[in-house]
């Protein structure tokens, strides 16, 4: 929560120590937790700890699927530390395991879960963000309502998960308990121009564009094992004995 001015009975630097979560309006907010570097030095740059929120609810609004969401997510994803699991929840298209692959990330560390209800899918990702076992969650949800985000940004802060929920653009407008809140608009050029209008701090008044992925992560060097059947072992072959005359 902001502090837009100080009290006389209380300094706001003693204000500010009494919990993490108190930051001045004009500042960014770095003490709520720590964050993992989205890989692009300008966004780094605009989020505050200089990356994406660990244990909080990231909203990223798209006018649809498909617009460089996943690329935009593949550096953290790909430095967080460890074996543990990325979930895909309620993901709009099935997943290319090609692609991941490509990107040297682990693909027996992706859980892809489709609920049938919808319900179902919000029981999931509540018990996945209390239960701090994956490394990151990722959930397509739409409609959803208030309270179900409340539900889910409180259960997010019991553990360091990356949190992300892709939304549409129509919700812009509607109040979230999101700590972060980005538009993200795809450009004929390849580049994908992001906008935060939400975040721990001051307003960002620019658009961001982001031309290019890390290059690192353009490596194909190393390749992911994939699950195939052991090739059938030669047999012994025998000729048989000529008949005699």
């Amino acid at each position: 929560m902001p502090i837009s001015k100080t009290s006389s009975a209380c300094p706001s630097a003693s204000l500010l120590k009494l919990h993490p979560a108190l930051w001045r309006g004009s500042q960014f907010g770095t003490r709520a937790g720590p964050t993992v570097s989205t890989g692009f030095a300008a966004l780094d740059a605009e989020l505050p700890g200089q990356g994406w929120p660990t244990g909080a609810l990231i909203e990223l609004l798209a006018p649809q699927s498909g617009v460089g969401e996943i690329k935009l997510l593949r550096a953290a994803l790909h430095a967080t530390a460890g074996q543990q699991p990325v979930v895909l929840l309620q993901p709009p298209y099935r997943p290319n395991v090609a692609c991941w692959s490509g990107w040297r990330f682990g693909t027996q560390r992706l859980l892809c879960v489709t609920p049938q209800r919808a319900r179902d899918a919000y029981w999931a990702a509540e018990q996945i963000l209390k239960n701090g076992s994956c490394a990151a969650l990722l959930f397509w949800a739409h409609p959803i309502q208030t309270s179900v985000l409340k539900r889910l940004h409180l259960a997010a802060q019991s553990s360091q998960t990356l949190f992300f929920m892709f939304r549409p653009y129509s919700v812009q407008n509607e109040a979230s308990p999101a700590v972060l809140r980005v538009l993200l608009c795809a450009e004929q050029t390849g580049a994908l121009t992001l906008s935060i209008f939400k975040r721990r701090g001051p307003a960002c008044g620019h658009p961001i564009t982001l031309t290019s992925p890390p290059s690192e992560l353009f490596s194909t060097a190393t390749h992911d094992p994939m699950d195939r059947l052991a090739p059938a072992q030669p047999q012994p072959r025998y000729v048989a004995t000529p008949l005699a005359d």
